[in-house]
């Protein structure tokens, strides 16, 4: 692994108990869907461009799902990668399906869990995921508590055959976490957390002693733009964007924190990458951690 491009992208990480090393800034393909994450993108050259300048630039974990599209994200990481370089780390999630009115629904059968699965695998031109995360479809506001024993289970079996190397979990709370754990390792955790929606300090900081991955989605803010004056001051002082400060905060909040920020645009791909190389003060960093306080229901 190119030692240089490794420290451009937030140095790196190794998921627990596996050989799997990424650099730990990522990208997700979600947006490489058309709009609402459905149906081919309107620039079918500009997705593959994307992927291909990512991985030139030293990603080497990607995250997607057969459900973005459905089908499409997919087709396109394997016409533009296919065949993978060897250190590239894919990660796909199982749990949810898109009928056909787009709809987001659960299918967390077992049935459907292991069609998923194969419809990954077809689609992306693999024999075998290296990480599969069981997404729990929660409530709108984020994960809702129950067993997830079962779906982990279908999972743990999969594993056993061989046809998933590793397992995660995401939209999951603590106990969900520990509960799966008593089934089967857990090397990864991807929960929806930013400088703005900090409720899982305590699981992060817990998966950081244990040495799994945390990998926040929406580090954005989701589909709302992260609004806070402090924000945009401290990335007018540093030269950058509000989005870049927010990106980099997370790689400075933990070095389990791993980032897959999507996009389907080649200078806003730079504009994520870059942010491995952005270096936050103690003072900045203590400036934005005021923005959850400031943010409806405050403290974190």
């Amino acid at each position: 692994m190119n030692q240089e491009r490794t420290q451009k992208l937030g140095g790196k990480f190794t998921f627990p108990g596996t050989s799997l090393t990424v650099n730990r800034v990522g990208y997700g393909a979600m947006q490489l869907a058309g709009p609402g994450v459905w149906g081919p993108p309107r620039d079918v050259e500009a997705a593959l461009s994307v992927l291909r300048e990512a991985l030139a630039a030293g990603v080497n974990h990607i995250d997607t799902s057969d459900f973005y599209g459905p089908h499409v994200t997919n087709q396109i990481i394997k016409q533009a990668l296919h065949p993978y370089p060897k250190d590239l780390v894919i990660v796909s999630k199982l749990g949810a399906r898109r009928p056909a009115d787009k709809s987001w629904q659960p299918a967390f059968s077992r049935q459907e869990l292991i069609d998923g699965l194969h419809d990954n695998l077809r689609h992306l031109g693999l024999e075998a995921m290296d990480i599969v995360n069981y997404r729990v479809v929660g409530s709108v506001h984020g994960p809702a508590e129950g067993s997830i024993a079962e779906q982990v289970g279908v999972l743990a079996d999969l594993k056993k055959q061989g046809l998933i190397r590793h397992i995660g979990l995401s939209n999951v709370t603590s106990k969900q976490v520990a509960e799966a754990q008593t089934i089967t390792p857990i090397v990864c955790v991807q929960n929806n957390y930013n400088l703005a929606h900090r409720e899982d300090d305590a699981l992060l900081d817990e998966l950081a002693r244990q040495g799994i991955a945390y990998v926040p989605f929406f580090p954005l803010g989701g589909f709302s733009p992260l609004q806070s004056s402090t924000l945009s001051s401290v990335a007018e002082e540093l030269g950058v964007t509000a989005l870049q400060v927010a990106l980099a905060w997370l790689l400075h909040r933990s070095p389990n924190i791993l980032l897959i920020p999507g996009t389907s645009s080649l200078a806003h791909l730079r504009e994520n990458l870059a942010v491995g190389q952005l270096t936050l003060s103690a003072q900045v960093l203590a400036q934005l951690d005021g923005i959850a306080k400031a943010a409806p229901g405050g403290g974190h």
